[in-house]
This record gives C-alpha cells, structure tokens and sequence, in this order.
C-alpha cells in the first residue's frame, strides 16, 4: 500500500490519520468492499451504489459505512457521491488525487461554495470490468453494475 493511499479520512468521517477500529479480523464484507476499491484504476471512479450493486449486496450506506471506517486502507477517493460533489472535510486531499491521476472533473458554478469542482461522472465511473466470478460486467443489470457482456 502507496503512503498517499494511507493519508487518512478515507470518504466517510473517519479523522484523518486515523486507522480502523480496532477488530482481531476484518468483517467480510468490509473486506470485499475494500478489495472492490482497490480494483478502480487511476483517473477512475464508482459510486457507492455501484459497489454495493457489484457486489450484489448492501447498499450506498453500508459501502459508505465501510469506507468511513476502513476506507484510509485503499485509494479511499475513487468511492464517491453519485452525484460527483466531493466530501466535505476529504475534498482539498480528494482534489489532489485526482489531478494526480487526470481523473475527469467538472469545474465548479460561481454559485458552488467554495468553488470545489465535482468529478465528471459521465467520463469517469468505471463500471467493474472483470466481476470477481470472472464474467464481463457492464451496467445496468441486477448483477453488478450491469450484466451484459462487454465486446
């Protein structure tokens, strides 16, 4: 693991620096969220909806639980907001990631506070790739972030 993977926070609201709770194991599902994230290449995104959905469990609030509490263990940043607004408190070290990694963003109105600009997620939600059960997963389906094959 990278040290810029480890700066803390992750995008829930774990403090910076701070590690996970102290457990003897990870719980499972924990674990596969964590191990979801870690997959989502450079410049890239997924909501998290979209991991929940490819995971075929929970939803956006248990992903967004397990990245608030473990989330500073794996490139926390490529877990975001379906709506691409960056979480308060995390976005100036999420901005930095991104431009790092010429992740697509939309610049901000005048009128958004702080003039924070939000991730372009037309350009760059990833939808899976290769599913752990090794099938090609797009979007949109019941199975992950899609069930049709890509080509």
């Amino acid at each position: 693991m990278s040290q810029d993977q480890t700066d803390g926070g992750g995008s829930g609201t774990a403090p910076s620096g701070a590690g996970p709770p102290e457990y003897a194991e990870l719980p499972e599902y924990a674990e596969r969220v964590l191990d979801v994230a870690e997959l989502i290449p450079p410049g890239r995104v997924m909501t998290y909806g979209d991991v929940a959905e490819w995971l075929g469990e929970g939803g956006p609030r248990q992903v967004g639980r397990v990245m608030a509490l473990y989330g500073s263990a794996v490139p926390w940043w490529r877990v975001v907001r379906a709506d691409g607004t960056l979480f308060p408190a995390h976005e100036l070290r999420a901005l930095e990631h991104y431009r790092a990694e010429s992740t697509p963003l939309r610049e901000a109105s005048r009128r958004a506070e702080g003039h924070i600009p939000r991730i372009d997620m037309r350009h760059a939600r990833w939808d899976g790739g290769v599913h752990p059960g090794g099938d090609a997963r797009g979007r949109g389906g019941p199975g992950g972030p899609g069930e049709e094959a890509h080509t």
